[in-house]
């Protein structure tokens, strides 16, 4: 099967095929292609929200390439399975070219209505920003989806968020850089992304807040901390704004 977790056993060998594949085995990284389109198609399905064709749709080619990039890409000092960062990458990539997509398309047909004097190339502009609204906010509903369920992994909820957050700004900033030394530094972020937790004792030797601002923000720190470590295009873009 292709959906392997990273309490897989198979998953050590998974990391040394892709170990060889970076060493130049071309051989391995056709099989490993071959192997996991299923995975790669389930990935980019999960973006499109429809059933991909891998002979008809032009997202699996994107997949497909996405995944070769992965796999070239990985480092396993990161913290993360190859399939979890592989999945990242392709659904990063198809998003991409969806957004691509909808620049390019929008653009041809307005220059065939301009040729047609019986339709309104305003209107037309007009009813396209407007669908191209809906459908970045049809992105941020699913990826804000996505993150719920990230965050009761770590038995948190966003309601829980919203009464938790700091209310001063400095507050939020220093939460933030918790939050970024905790991603930063290996060893840490392991013990996070194991134990669902704060290694608080550890944590208040890296940063100048003391251990009790850090338990009171804890939740929060967490949260930004998960936001940090996937691969998240809006709420990145709202953690810049808020700190």
């Amino acid at each position: 099967m292709y959906l392997r977790q990273s309490n897989d056993p198979n998953r050590g060998k998974l990391e040394e095929q892709i170990k060889k594949v970076q060493a130049g085995n071309t051989e391995m990284q056709n099989e490993l292609i071959e192997n996991y389109q299923p995975f790669i198609a389930k990935s980019v399905s999960e973006v499109c929200r429809r059933f991909i064709d891998p002979s008809k749709d032009e997202e699996f080619s994107i997949g497909l390439s996405a995944f070769n990039e992965a796999m070239l890409a990985y480092a396993d000092d990161k913290g993360s399975s190859f399939l979890s960062f592989a999945k990242l990458v392709i659904k990063r990539k198809t998003i991409d070219y969806i957004r691509r997509e909808r620049i390019r398309l929008p653009a041809a047909s307005l220059d065939e209505l301009y040729e047609d004097d019986s339709e309104n190339p305003r209107e037309a502009e007009a009813a396209q920003t407007a669908y191209n609204q809906e459908t970045e906010a049809w992105y941020r509903r699913a990826e804000i989806e996505e993150y719920d369920k990230k965050l009761k992994e770590y038995k948190l909820s966003f309601q829980e968020l919203i009464q938790v957050a700091p209310k001063h700004r400095d507050a939020r900033q220093s939460a933030i850089e918790a939050a970024k030394i905790l991603h930063k530094d290996y060893e840490l972020r392991d013990y996070v992304m194991r134990k669902k937790k704060i290694p608080i004792k550890q944590l208040v030797e890296k940063v100048t807040v003391s251990k009790k601002t850090l338990e009171r923000n804890r939740k929060y720190i967490l949260a930004i901390f998960i936001i940090l470590s996937e691969d998240y295009i809006y709420l990145k873009d709202y953690m810049k704004g808020v700190s």
